[in-house]
């Protein structure tokens, strides 16, 4: 199964889960979709968006690719991931997808994500500190969650 794997990352976190799905999936392509060259998707079987989610949103860049392609998307095997640090994260595809997609996808995953202080900017370590009570380098990225994840969109 040939698959094409985009993600929009803001601090890396998202590019991490990207790589390590790459990884398990076999025949893969990985692709940032804020560099924008995406390969034709007609040439994969499989396609795979994943996000970095702040706030309660998704990155632009992968909001406004499922947006547009969400009638081609809804023929392939697709599966959405998002990343990042709350509790809740699941339920966070029905505010950041359309429907049409959400009803045809093959799986969705929340894999946790990475809080990187250095990278992170002063309004970010302000949100951390206040919310997560946290101001050091956390990661949850959950590689059980990713094990998941490939076995459901393998099947």
């Amino acid at each position: 199964m040939k698959t094409l794997i985009l993600y929009a990352s803001k601090h890396g976190a998202t590019k991490e889960i990207a790589g390590r799905i790459e990884k398990k999936m076999g025949d893969a392509t990985l692709c940032d979709l804020k560099q924008g060259d995406i390969p034709p998707l007609a040439d994969f079987d499989c396609i795979i968006i994943g996000s970095s989610l702040y706030a309660g949103s998704i990155r632009k860049e992968a909001k406004a690719f499922a947006a547009k392609n969400a009638a081609a998307l809804g023929k392939k095997a697709c599966g959405l991931f998002l990343s990042g640090l709350a509790e809740e994260g699941n339920n966070y595809f029905a505010t950041n997808f359309p429907k049409n997609l959400l009803d045809k996808v093959k799986t969705r995953g929340f894999l946790g994500g990475i809080f990187d202080p250095k990278k992170a900017n002063v309004f970010e370590r302000f949100v951390i500190k206040t919310v997560m009570k946290q101001s050091v380098y956390i990661e949850k990225i959950d590689d059980t969650a990713i094990d998941q994840f490939v076995n459901e969109m393998k099947k």
